[in-house]
């Protein structure tokens, strides 16, 4: 299940319905103490309560109102759901869906108790015709009493079906949003809920106050889980030690029993030993582990940077443990401020493993920030950000109009350095580029280094990183020059090109010879990345099917995937993991005539 949105009301500053939508990455930005991290902990006792428990004095505090309330929408939902072990439904055979065909629920809090109670409810578009809008709350004689009544298949078996049939047989149902409550023990509505949460999504919250020492949770929790594996792979030693010291302790017992007869017989008839073995638990007691670092320095003594990155990687692998090991199938990632006490070569390195784990079907990623630096290398459709507005009531926006805002709240500000415009459709040609230009300066060392070389900025047309956006918004009060790559496969792109070309200034454009970068990929760099051999052609090849569709194909065929993985998906791969293996010899091998040479020899040309 993916999260879609979340809905806060009368939460800590979170006072009037207040709603933010979640993509697969998620960045919420905004000033410090602006209401952030109320939205992860709002997250957290939904999914969990124990990292961050509901409190009485979680209200806000400007209502009378103790009611709080947390709704949450979700999308990719399971399709069949099992009440019993003969009875099969779906959520939108119950009429358990919104009108939008998502899932959402809402849990309802009462923080006017010492010990706040929730109440569970299923906001969905359902019958509320009065003879049929509580079937789900009835018992199996109840409904059988109502097919009887309207003269319905008798033979019906299953509440399912036979709520199923009741419904199809009234002509008007009367379908309205309404909340179905479903945490009270009220027949199938409450085993419904049971399934559902059962394939909610694992959250996992990574707090940024936090000591970064390895006795923290994330850290002693998978050593824990080690030491518990490990032990299980011994067992059959540990039996056997276990049987030794039992005949030992019962031969001292019988020894001490026998010394005791020759002592005084009256003092005790037998010494019968109880041997209790210790428990697993105990087992795993007996083991700790401290872990040290470099040249045998602990983690602890580590500085607070090296700490905070090494336990984002255990909460990363403790969370992952704990999907290998339930029958969740999604993941939520929520980690507050990432940056803290990180070098930003280190923040660029967690940007991106975020952006890849992102990329993975069953995993979404949530994160806070209020660095310019860290905010600039995200995609600016992962945005959200947290203001008040006129009425001092707390909003959160998204969308193009918003980045303005983002800029001037995170202080982002356009690179003065910055020569040239390079704009190109996506992110993957920015790797595709960078890569190739590495290649070819080893042996032309005058072409420039696109990864490194500050005075060329990428701006990315057909999505774009906050960074990206601000360039190109504000250089282009600058007058710089722009040069524009395209792939060959839109035919409309020419008329784009076409257009920059005829403008006055030194801006220029052109598209690929080839149908896409992918096709300029040599077919060792795949060898190496992915150990797979495919022929790589100019265009289409004869089934008429593009490169990233041929990699695909190949791919999803030797990881043993049912279902090849989407070309947006392959492209990313081949960025990833092909074109860092391109050497100069391959780039020329795929370009004899030098386009991609051309490319950046335009570049030089326009930086002078």
């Amino acid at each position: 299940m993916n999260l879609k949105s979340l809905i806060l009301k009368n939460f800590r500053a979170y006072q009037s319905e207040t709603q933010i939508e979640f993509d697969q990455l998620t960045t919420i930005i905004g000033k410090n103490d602006i209401g952030k991290s109320t939205i992860l902990e709002a997250l957290e006792i939904f999914f969990n309560n124990q990292t961050v428990k509901i409190e009485s004095n979680d209200a806000n505090i400007n209502s009378t109102d103790k009611i709080v309330e947390i709704t949450c929408e979700f999308t990719d939902y399971p399709d069949k759901l099992s009440i019993d072990t003969s009875s099969q439904t779906s959520l939108e055979d119950e009429f358990l869906l919104s009108v939008d065909k998502t899932l959402v629920i809402k849990k309802r809090i009462d923080c006017g108790k010492k010990t706040p109670s929730v109440d569970v409810f299923i906001l969905a578009n359902h019958p509320t015709e009065k003879e049929v809008a509580n079937l789900l709350e009835l018992k199996e004689k109840d409904l059988q009493a109502i097919i009887r009544s309207k003269s319905l298949d008798s033979k019906l078996k299953g509440n399912p079906t036979m709520r199923k049939a009741i419904w199809n047989s009234t002509e008007d149902l009367k379908l309205q949003t309404v909340e179905i409550p479903v945490s009270k023990p009220k027949e199938d509505a409450k085993r419904i809920w049971e399934q559902i949460e059962a394939f909610l999504p694992i959250y996992a919250l990574f707090q940024s106050d936090r000591s970064s020492s390895d006795k923290d949770n994330e850290v002693q929790d998978p050593m824990k889980a080690a030491i518990a594996t490990a032990i299980s792979e011994v067992q059959k030693e540990i039996n056997d030690i276990q049987k030794k010291v039992k005949e030992r302790a019962e031969e001292i017992a019988n020894n001490t029993h026998q010394a005791l007869q020759d002592i005084d017989k009256t003092l005790a008839s037998k010494l019968d030993p109880k041997f209790q073995p210790p428990t697993p638990a105990k087992w795993n007691g007996l083991f700790s582990i401290q872990l040290d670092t470099d040249d045998g320095i602990p983690l602890n003594k580590r500085g607070s940077g090296v700490r905070r990155m090494i336990l984002v990687s255990f909460f990363k692998a403790e969370a992952e443990r704990r999907l290998r090991t339930s029958a969740k199938q999604n993941i939520i990632y929520a980690i507050e401020e990432p940056e803290t006490a990180q070098h930003p070569n280190n923040q660029k390195v967690l940007i991106e493993s975020f952006k890849s784990l992102a990329n993975e079907s069953d995993c979404q990623i949530i994160l806070t920030t209020h660095s310019p630096g860290l905010a600039s290398e995200l995609p600016i459709n992962s945005l959200r950000f947290v203001s008040r507005n006129d009425s001092n009531s707390l909003t959160i926006e998204f969308g193009e109009d918003v980045f303005p805002k983002i800029a001037k709240t995170l202080g982002v500000t356009p690179d003065s350095r910055v020569k040239v415009l390079l704009c190109v459709e996506g992110p993957t040609d920015v790797i595709a580029l960078c890569c190739l230009s590495k290649s070819l300066r080893t042996k032309y060392t005058e072409l420039p280094d696109l990864e490194n070389d500050e005075r060329i900025a990428f701006v990315l047309m057909g999505g774009s990183t906050l960074k990206h956006w601000v360039n190109q918004n504000y250089l282009q009060e600058l007058n710089k020059p722009e040069f524009h790559l395209y792939d060959n496969d839109v035919s409309t792109y020419q008329n784009w090109i076409d257009k920059i070309n005829e403008r006055d200034d030194a801006s220029c454009g052109q598209l690929t010879q080839k149908l896409e970068i992918e096709n300029y990929l040599h077919k060792d760099a795949i060898k190496i990345g992915f150990d797979i051999n495919i022929e790589i052609p100019d265009q289409l090849n004869s089934d008429g099917k593009s490169t990233p569709r041929i990699f695909a194909e190949a791919y999803s065929n030797k990881v043993g995937f049912s279902n090849p993985i989407k070309e947006s998906k392959a492209k990313k791969f081949l960025a990833d993991r092909a074109f860092p293996n391109m050497t100069a010899e391959m780039v020329e091998q795929r370009d004899p005539f030098g386009e991609v040479k051309g490319w950046f020899e335009k570049l030089n040309e326009l930086m002078e």
